[in-house]
């Protein structure tokens, strides 16, 4: 049953990460190049922080102030990812109940959860994973939720 699956077979791997020091014009090259929204950031392997397009866009100047493109691209060039990302962002390991990073990501509000296995990231769980989960059930390649009547299906 949907009690029984784990984080590990439903999380995206291997996550793309970016170091600390890596600047703000490098994750939104890489947010665009590959499609994804969220980047965890890393020190070494330790997981320090993550970074979404959200705040990529949340820190780009206004170009409707008069700022001029070289002062734009600067921004980018020079801001360290540390300055602008979420730090000590919740985690679940690969063993984790579904069930349980659901109700995590549903009571923060959160759009994806870092996969932390022996300190180091090895995957990421979105709100799109969990969507993908949710289709497989209406479709019925996944069994429907225990306790919940075909009736109440409708």
């Amino acid at each position: 049953m949907l009690d029984e699956y784990r984080v590990r077979d439903f999380m995206t791997s291997p996550a793309t990460i970016l170091s600390k020091d890596a600047r703000l014009l490098g994750a939104a090259i890489l947010l665009r190049s590959t499609g994804i929204r969220h980047l965890p950031v890393v020190d070494g392997e330790r997981l320090v922080g993550i970074v979404t397009d959200r705040d990529i866009q949340r820190c780009a100047p206004s170009l409707l102030v008069g700022t001029t493109q070289e002062e734009y691209n600067a921004v980018f060039q020079h801001t360290p990812l540390s300055q602008v990302m979420m730090r000590e962002p919740l985690f679940v390991s690969p063993e984790t109940l579904l069930s349980q990073a659901a109700a995590l990501l549903v009571e923060y509000k959160y759009g994806c959860l870092p996969v932390v296995e022996e300190g180091r990231v090895v995957g990421m769980l979105t709100v799109i994973d969990m969507l993908t989960v949710f289709r497989r059930i209406l479709i019925g390649e996944m069994a429907p939720l225990p306790g919940l009547s075909p009736a109440a299906r409708r």
